[in-house]
């Protein structure tokens, strides 16, 4: 696997998700191998390297505001079901794939 886990596997089809919620330029699924016992990924479609570098998408902010609008709802209704959400991206050595995405989550880490 390359370092871009959500353009090759996810909007290629390798790897199937249990989408939550879906716009025509984003996509919010349980996470494939989950680090909380509540945890939804949140992803732009279009390539986007990173909260700090949007690439292409930075002339474009409609983009970011959309990804935060399903973040937004996401951990809303998180919050709404279980009283309590998080909300976190990565960066530098931090970030496994090198795509902008968020994770929305819930509970004490599984491991």
């Amino acid at each position: 696997m390359g370092s871009d886990f959500y353009c090759e596997e996810v909007f290629s089809f390798k790897t199937s998700v249990e989408v939550v919620e879906e716009s025509q330029r984003v996509v919010a699924y349980k996470h494939t191998r989950p680090h909380w016992p509540v945890h939804i990924v949140v992803v732009p479609k279009q390539h986007v390297p990173s909260l700090v570098d949007l690439g292409a998408a930075d002339a474009e902010l409609g983009l970011l505001h959309e990804v935060l609008e399903v973040v937004r709802r996401v951990a809303a209704r998180v919050n709404e079901q279980y009283g309590a959400a998080r909300v976190l991206t990565n960066l530098g050595a931090y970030q496994d794939s090198l795509h902008l995405h968020f994770h929305v989550n819930y509970g004490a880490p599984l491991s």
